[in-house]
């Protein structure tokens, strides 16, 4: 309904002023009313009060409130691709060292001995041990690749499999993921031998498999991309009926093939002997790239003949990627500083410049 225009006079505005003042009111009795009763607004104008800004009258404007942005999340970073490190057109120059890499020390004496960097460091770690987010840290940034033979010592392969430890590995590739550097697992090296906890007198090739391929099931579903996935039989000379076949996990699940395997004075002690027996086996499963995962050369008069029949044949290889020197006293002196010739002939076997390259910019 229309109401007849009225020529506004003092009665009318009193009126006015009355009536609006009676809507404030009623707007204010709501909010006094929680205050009596100890509550506090809900809402939006309980999360964000108004923003008074003043208008030169008494009591001012409200400023309409500024927007307010959701915090961002920053994204996760990528996992760092290895690719790259997969097949280098260079080769590996690796070590294993005592104390590394939670101290570089041992690597650094190394790399002085020898004239050069190493670019792989290899380290033990125990079932059980957590991840050694500093030491692969420590590697990385020293310009070498972390190699990790994991061990499961006291643990069937079959528990393994059946994911009754997967808290722990859950934990182990959480951390894995989260330092977000590249690092190569081998996991339960020379399962084809009987020396070891995971050797074939307490483990089956299905359970080794199946083991094998739930470790790396985890890390994937985990988002683990920065995995460097090593299977590493010994050589097959102390054990020809062994078949390796029924233990290879797949193509899918193995980056790299690690054979292990010395120089002692029970080989004939050339390359050709060590290695190409193992390796021709390995080819008729797998076109897989190959490291030497370790080596070394028991003390005695052939040593140095040893150190130079290594080198010049991993580099003659195009599939072989590199070695890495077992550098320990453990039950032998395989440390090439145990006499001045074999430190000697290290040297300048390695001295090819097709030995060591940035691995982070491969």
């Amino acid at each position: 309904m229309t109401l007849p225009t009225r020529a506004a006079g003092p009665g009318r505005r009193a009126r006015a002023v009355l009536l609006r003042a009676l809507a404030a009111a009623l707007l204010v009795l709501p909010l006094a009313a929680c205050d009596l009763l100890g509550e506090k607004p809900l809402g939006p104008a309980a999360a964000a009060p108004a923003v008074t800004a003043s208008a030169g009258v008494t009591g001012g404007t409200t400023a309409p409130a500024a927007p307010v942005k959701a915090p961002t999340t920053p994204a996760a970073p990528l996992p760092y691709d290895v690719r790259p490190l997969l097949k280098p057109a260079k080769k590996y120059l690796g070590v294993a060292v005592d104390g590394a890499p939670q101290s570089m020390a041992g690597v650094d004496e190394f790399a002085g001995r020898i004239g050069k960097r190493p670019n792989i460091v290899e380290y033990y770690s125990g079932w059980g041990d957590e991840y050694d987010v500093k030491g692969v840290t420590n590697s990385w940034q020293a310009g070498a690749l972390p190699f990790i033979a994991w061990e499961p010592y006291r643990t069937p392969l079959a528990d393994i499999a059946a994911g009754k430890h997967d808290d722990y590995v859950k934990r182990y590739a959480a951390a894995v993921r989260n330092t977000n550097v590249p690092v190569a697992i081998s996991f339960a090296h020379e399962f084809n031998g009987t020396w070891y906890d995971w050797g074939t007198k307490s483990t089956t090739a299905a359970d080794f498999v199946a083991a094998y391929r739930h470790l790396h099931d985890v890390f994937t579903q985990l988002g683990v991309g920065q995995v460097i996935w090593v299977w590493s039989p010994n050589s097959i000379n102390p054990v020809p009926t062994v078949a390796l076949k029924p233990y290879y996990p797949g193509d899918t699940y193995v980056d790299w093939v690690g054979i292990v395997a010395y120089y002692t004075h029970l080989e004939a002690g050339t390359f050709d002997t060590l290695y190409t027996p193992t390796l021709t086996q390995i080819r008729t499963f797998t076109d897989k790239p190959w490291i030497i995962a370790e080596t070394g050369s028991e003390p005695g008069t052939r040593k140095v003949s040893d150190i130079y029949n290594l080198a010049a044949n991993v580099v003659k290889r195009p599939d072989c990627l590199g070695f890495i020197w077992f550098n320990l006293n453990k039950e032998v002196d395989w440390r090439i500083e145990g006499d001045p010739q074999s430190q000697n002939a290290f040297k300048q076997a390695v001295s090819d410049g097709r030995y060591s390259f940035d691995v982070k910019s491969p």
